[in-house]
């Protein structure tokens, strides 16, 4: 049995009592550490895959020890320019032995049981009244366009000139109706 799994932002395909170096977690070396975002599960011939997780599903690991990876030259140079700069970088990294695989009747992480804010009463009214009168103007222009898109050229070289736009002689239909609203 094994499965893809998230973990820490990256992807890996984890069997039982299998060891993988994972990007750094919070976890103190020796506790144990579950992963909710499992994406396929593999039994043999029966392949579950998630849309994009699998509900229910959970891998368990233990943390065995956090380490810094090898050591990465970067090298950069840009040739005839007497450009060249060299860093080093060392990725830190926890190792981790899964432990199980779990298919269903996982209980979810208590990451995710996080109890929602709560919002005060004085923002709620503010929202509220603000709503309606997005709305109303919305359905104003909405009004106003469909009307304007009835109307002919010669009409609305007349509500143009009314409201003192120049140099609507030459306008087609569609830039009046832009420029009346």
């Amino acid at each position: 049995m094994y499965a893809i799994v998230e973990i820490a932002g990256h992807q890996f395909k984890v069997e039982k009592d299998q060891k993988v170096f994972v990007n750094r977690l919070q976890t103190e070396e020796g506790k144990k550490v579950s992963f909710d975002n499992v994406l396929l599960l593999s039994d043999g011939d029966k392949v579950t895959v998630g849309a994009p997780a699998i509900g229910g599903a959970q891998v368990s690991a233990k943390v065995l020890k956090h380490l810094k990876g090898d050591k990465v030259i970067v090298f950069k140079k840009k040739r005839r320019k007497g450009y060249r700069v060299k860093n080093g970088h060392r990725q830190s990294l926890t190792e981790i032995q899964i432990e199980g695989i779990v298919a269903s009747g996982a209980k979810p992480a208590k990451a995710e049981k996080a109890a929602p804010k709560k919002e005060t009463k004085k923002a709620e009214p503010k929202a509220k009244a603000a709503a309606p009168k997005a709305e109303a103007k919305s359905t104003v222009k909405k009004e106003a366009t469909q009307d304007l898109s009835k109307m002919t050229v010669a009409e609305l070289k007349e509500m143009a000139k009314a409201k003192g736009i120049t140099g609507i002689s030459g306008m087609k239909k569609a830039d009046l109706i832009a420029a009346l609203s």
